[in-house]
């Protein structure tokens, strides 16, 4: 299908500790049944580049939830919000996956879903996207894009809001799990992506990784020197095998 009509606005979401979260919520306009897809915007914040992967996802024939993971310090999307929160070494791990469990009992509401939800994120995204499979049980499928800081090898580095590294939690994870990565990537580095893989494999996990040369972080963000149109357009045909083959009815 070369466009499919989607419908798209901004929601309210039962959020971590019944707080009222907003996030921006895209689905196919069709009548079905459709798989949905929690998006878990990078460290730049709740950006126009993260309400373009949610219409990416409906254009696919997906629901798509992206919730601001900084609506309690307010627009989610203000520079000086997104500075705030750098400044705060960004959300508490808890918070954040209560707030992905809220975005996803969101999809599973809608009247359209068929009852299968996967997560994907980016930056530091990829990394609560990794943590969200550790530690929500009903997530079905997990996407990491170039998670930082999936393997701290200092402890003492972890902040007080992330004290556990998400690569100790490993051996929780139920779903299926991909990620993608650019070998000139500084966090992850290739080495820390070798470690997480390891991991993966150390607890008999079901899991994908792709790595990309001549591509560093952020290979899929269009609007920065970091892009890579050919390594994006293979990555995203990646992801929406996957998706494809872990959250079908």
């Amino acid at each position: 299908m070369a466009f499919r009509g989607i419908q798209a606005e901004t929601v309210a979401f039962r959020a971590a500790g019944g707080d009222s979260g907003e996030a921006y919520y895209a689905q196919p306009s069709a009548p079905g049944r459709y798989p949905g897809v929690v998006v878990i915007h990078h460290f730049p914040g709740w950006d126009e580049w993260t309400v373009e992967v949610a219409h990416k996802f409906a254009h696919h024939g997906y629901t798509a939830i992206a919730p601001s993971l900084y609506f309690r310090l307010g627009d989610g999307s203000s520079a000086e919000v997104v500075a705030r929160a750098r400044a705060g070494g960004g959300m508490p791990d808890d918070q954040v996956i209560g707030d992905v469990e809220g975005a996803a009992a969101f999809l599973r509401a809608q009247s359209n879903s068929n009852g299968k939800v996967g997560v994907i994120g980016f930056c530091s995204g990829g990394r609560q996207a990794y943590l969200a499979a550790c530690r929500i049980t009903d997530i079905d499928a997990a996407v990491d894009c170039w998670g930082g800081s999936v393997v701290v090898a200092d402890r003492s580095k972890l902040p007080k809001t992330q004290p556990v590294a998400p690569i100790e939690l490993t051996e929780r994870i139920r779903c299926p799990i991909m990620g993608l990565f650019g070998n000139q990537d500084t966090n992850p580095s290739p080495e820390d992506v070798n470690l997480t893989e390891a991991a993966l494999k150390r607890f008999g996990k079901k899991y994908e990784f792709h790595r990309y040369d001549q591509a560093g972080h952020a290979f899929f963000a269009w609007y920065r020197p970091n892009y890579r149109p050919e390594q994006a357009q293979d990555g995203w045909q990646k992801v929406f095998t996957f998706f494809g083959k872990t959250l079908a009815a």
